[in-house]
């Protein structure tokens, strides 16, 4: 049996695929971390780190590169920055990063979550995403996207994942607790 209460869930707080992740931890008895910053609403609050803007800072990257990468702009700059800083720190504290979105044609995932995506794979981070548009899971591997059945094996994890957690998504999330983990705690 997995003694759970070695395992550390870090993720943002976030509404949606975020908030279930932490719900999931807190109902299988993980430990929980959310990274935060002054002025900014989670939907969780479980044990919120609030980064001080030297800390943010660690996690800058040009907004210009990070356009170039995915493929796409990111309007509101400023906001769109802390949460891209908030986001380096998440991956950066766990050995997988688990997401929830949507795979895009050039293999980055939609929004925000998709900095998570890249950031995971620079770090050499296994990363594995539930795409909702394929109700599959996938991880990177050998440069590319392979179907799988992700389980959470890495003591330290991030979960990440779009605001429009849909049904499919949610339950993706919760089966991967189940294969990892066994029965929720009673």
């Amino acid at each position: 049996m997995v003694d759970r209460s070695q395992y550390t869930l870090y993720s943002g707080g976030h509404a949606g695929a975020e908030e279930q992740f932490g719900s999931c931890a807190e109902r299988w008895g993980i430990q929980e971390v959310n990274f935060s910053y002054k002025g900014h609403k989670v939907a969780r609050d479980k044990n919120i780190i609030e980064l001080a803007e030297e800390e943010l800072e660690k996690g800058d990257v040009s907004m210009e590169i990070v356009s170039r990468h995915m493929g796409r702009n990111y309007h509101e700059a400023e906001r769109i920055r802390r949460i891209i800083r908030t986001i380096f720190h998440m991956v950066t504290s766990g050995d997988h990063v688990f997401a929830i979105g949507w795979i895009l044609a050039n293999d980055t995932v939609k929004g925000g979550t998709g900095w998570g995506v890249e950031l995971a794979k620079f770090f050499n981070r296994q990363v594995s995403v539930y795409d909702q548009e394929r109700k599959q899971w996938y991880t990177w591997k050998d440069k590319k996207w392979v179907a799988d059945k992700p389980v959470i094996y890495a003591q330290t994890f991030t979960g990440t994942g779009t605001r429009n957690l849909s049904k499919d998504g949610r339950q993706a999330i919760l089966e991967l607790f189940e294969r990892s983990f066994g029965p929720e705690l009673q």
